[in-house]
């Protein structure tokens, strides 16, 4: 039955998955990342090294190789305008700067693989490093031609469509919707699935875990979570500095890809000037206190950090109003809030999702699943 299982192609997972948003790495820009972001119901959104906003002589779309050379979220937006943002450059310069600048240098997260590849081929990529798996969607004969003159979908003025070449459209099947499919098939692994992490051997005691002391600025911490967006993890945030000489440091919360991937690119005022303590509180929930906005506004101004300043003022739109304390949250939580599925924005809790090394290989998924991520504590020393 097991073997059944396995023998189960990526093209299954792929049934009712919708086509991918482009955008072209040669064209658009972190502006347009940005406004592609924000009218996406999903955190992620794929960039690809094809540009069908360009045409042949013949007036057709461009015939070119589509590859998707990764993805990106509003949280990789975030890390670059804090690492960019200075006295010397503006802010127009900033969102001009091509959507690349965004992609992680280090390695490739997405990885083509044809529709007809196993599951079992599938899941020794995601454990070798694959964020995403980019599937070719097999398309009826009678609805192509269809598909080829209506299903374009237009995302900004420099954004790609999402067919490519020969009316080809793409989904991708990531570490969630594997491990869905296995839970949906559970009972094959029994009795796997009552074992504990530890009794399997899965916890890899030797990885490096990113932290960051609490009452530490939060934009010491922007490489650290860069790297967390490119390894699928979180930043530790604890009491202490994580260092080996003291393993038990004690584990406040985290600053997880997800939830600043919820945020807008506001946030980024946030990260450089709050301390990593005072960030988890600021993204945490519907929306930041009144105090830390305030704490923010002043410190961007004692920085003299023109441009972030110029960014919370053009989104907030309410630096010369006034409201009422009732008023004010709800006003702030429309403006910091961005339009998400209502699975992403559980995801918006910056308490550290971790779990006990005797808990259930099913308990875990099921846990990693409701959180949209993989539990990346769960060897933490004091769970």
């Amino acid at each position: 039955m097991a073997l059944a299982l396995l023998s189960h192609e990526v093209s299954d997972l792929c049934i009712g998955k919708p086509p991918l948003r482009c955008l072209s790495a040669a064209t658009a820009t972190v502006a347009d990342a940005i406004a592609a972001l924000k009218s996406s119901d999903e955190p992620f959104l794929s960039v690809w090294s094809c540009n069908h906003d360009e045409t042949n002589d013949d007036n057709n779309k461009c015939e070119c190789e589509c590859e998707c050379v990764g993805k990106i979220c509003m949280a990789d937006v975030i890390c670059y305008l804090t690492k960019h943002d200075n006295k010397a450059l503006s802010l127009s310069s900033v969102f001009d700067a091509s959507v690349s600048v965004l992609l992680p240098k280090s390695r490739s997260i997405v990885v083509h693989v044809q529709s007809s590849c196993k599951l079992i081929e599938a899941i020794d990529l995601i454990t070798g490093g694959a964020q995403d798996l980019i599937v070719p969607i097999q398309t009826k004969p009678n609805t192509k031609r269809r598909q080829t003159r209506n299903a374009v979908v237009s995302l900004t003025a420099t954004t790609t469509t999402t067919i490519h070449k020969n009316s080809r459209q793409f989904c991708w099947i990531t570490q969630e919707d594997i491990i869905r499919f296995l839970l949906d098939s559970i009972s094959v692994f029994s009795p796997l699935p009552s074992l504990s992490i530890s009794d399997l051997g899965v916890i890899n005691s030797t990885h490096a875990i990113l932290s960051v002391d609490y009452y530490s600025s939060a934009s010491s911490a922007v490489t650290a979570i860069s790297s967390a967006i490119a390894d699928n993890i979180s930043v530790a945030v604890v009491d202490g500095e994580c260092d080996g000489e003291d393993p038990r440091a004690v584990l406040i919360g985290e600053i997880s890809p997800m939830t600043l991937a919820c945020c807008d690119e506001s946030a980024a005022a946030a990260v450089a000037t709050l301390s990593a303590g005072d960030l988890m509180t600021y993204i945490d929930g519907s929306g930041p206190p009144e105090s830390l906005v305030r704490v923010v506004r002043n410190r961007l101004e004692e920085k003299g950090l023109v441009g972030l300043i110029s960014l919370v003022d053009s989104l907030s739109g309410s630096s010369g109003s006034s409201s009422s304390d009732e008023e004010a949250p709800a006003g702030r939580a429309k403006s910091y809030g961005r339009s998400v599925s209502s699975a992403a924005r559980m995801a918006r809790k910056s308490v550290a999702i971790v779990c006990n090394r005797r808990s259930s290989l099913m308990a875990v998924m099921i846990q990693a699943i409701a959180h949209r991520f993989i539990i990346s504590l769960a060897t933490w020393t004091n769970v």
